[in-house]
């Protein structure tokens, strides 16, 4: 069954690549956009994801950074430090602003840092200083790239011209960026040195994030403790909330446009080799054998074009970074699951629905031309 379907389908070149190009171009489609969706998450919780810290301890009541608002008095810092499991605290603050290059605006989560943090500073810096110094900002190359500034040009952030003295590589996306100011600047210009937004915890070795979490909560009056996976979970949660919608309808129609572009691929490709399924009735096969054979082949075919389609989605993954974009593809193994099972589902009905004119199939007409 599985030769004669290997033999039939490769019989004809052209009707294959036809036929597996087809279920490799819906199956592109629908991997791309997953992928799409799947990196734009990712690079959401980029800064929580490569803080290095292990614990993250906000005003209580606030679980995530994005359109949040933490403060904490300064003193919450010495408390947490002295929590049994706690190795290091590292306090930042945080808010919502834009980096003004010349005309051009990014929009970007600002980061103050004090000196010699061993926390929460970027994770990959590609040029300048790791820990801005006073006057000095750390910004991202793609972001100073597109403004046209350097290392010593000024940008205006919170309303006041710093110093490029750094450059960040992972730290723009789509929607943002990430900035890093010195401490000290933050707190002057928002005028409230005795706060900060976030406690960055380090665990000692072989400490339990989440038992350390607890205690803090338990110890300390009025924060939230969480783990870094916890917290950046809820951050995926908020920028979901926000565009469920958008993402939901996006994905649902490339889905079903992939999906249908491949029924229609397997069905038409089946429907094709109507004469060569003839010319197996009138050499005996009975129909239970030719339903195997179609159904091996549908399958096949299906196969074939997963694998070239995962193949362009890996190039076009390997590709786009490259295009001075801040986009990312992300191919998660949910994501291939799901596609493959629902590929294998829809190739055997696309593949059923046609036997019915194959069972009725008169080996004569094969012979006759018709």
């Amino acid at each position: 069954m599985i030769l004669v379907a290997f033999r039939n389908l490769f019989q004809n070149k052209i009707r294959l690549v036809i036929s597996v190009g087809g279920v490799a171009l819906a199956l592109l489609l629908i991997l791309a956009l997953d992928a799409v969706f799947s990196g734009v998450e990712q690079q959401v919780t980029a800064y929580i994801d490569y803080s290095g810290a292990d614990v993250f301890v906000s005003q209580e009541g606030v679980r995530n950074m994005h359109m949040a608002s933490s403060a904490l008095s300064a003193s919450v810092a010495s408390k947490v430090k002295a929590v049994s499991g706690v190795a290091s605290v590292t306090p930042i603050l945080y808010v919502t602003n834009v980096v003004v290059a010349d005309e051009e605006r990014n929009l970007a989560y600002i980061i103050g840092l004090p000196p010699n943090a061993a926390m929460g500073g970027p994770w990959r810096v590609v040029a300048g200083e790791r820990i801005p110094s006073d006057g000095e900002a750390i910004i991202d190359a793609g972001v100073a790239e597109k403004s046209g500034i350097g290392l010593g040009d000024e940008v205006k952030i919170l309303g006041e011209e710093f110093t490029v003295a750094g450059l960040s590589d992972g730290t723009a996306t789509l929607i943002n960026s990430v900035a890093f100011i010195s401490k000290r600047d933050f707190a002057k210009l928002r005028g409230d040195p005795g706060t900060v937004s976030y406690l960055l915890v380090k665990v000692e070795p072989g400490g339990s994030p989440e038992r350390v979490a607890a205690r803090i909560e338990a110890q300390v009056s009025e924060v939230t403790a969480q783990t870094r996976p916890a917290f950046a979970a809820q951050e995926r949660r908020v920028i979901k909330d926000m565009s469920t919608d958008v993402i939901a309808i996006m994905n649902l129609t490339g889905f079903l446009i992939g999906m249908a572009v491949m029924a229609l691929t397997v069905y038409t490709a089946t429907l094709s080799r109507r004469a060569e399924y003839g010319v197996l009735k009138a050499l005996g096969a009975r129909n239970g054998h030719l339903y195997r054979t179609v159904l091996a082949q549908a399958l096949i075919s299906v196969a074939l074009g997963f694998g070239l389609g995962l193949a362009f989605t890996l190039l076009l993954a390997a590709i786009v970074p490259q295009l001075g974009t801040n986009l990312s593809l992300l191919i998660s193994g949910a994501s291939l699951v799901k596609v493959s099972l629902v590929s294998l589902v829809i190739a055997a009905f696309s593949a059923i629905l046609p036997i019915r004119q194959i069972a009725g199939l008169d080996p004569a007409m094969v012979f006759r031309g018709k």
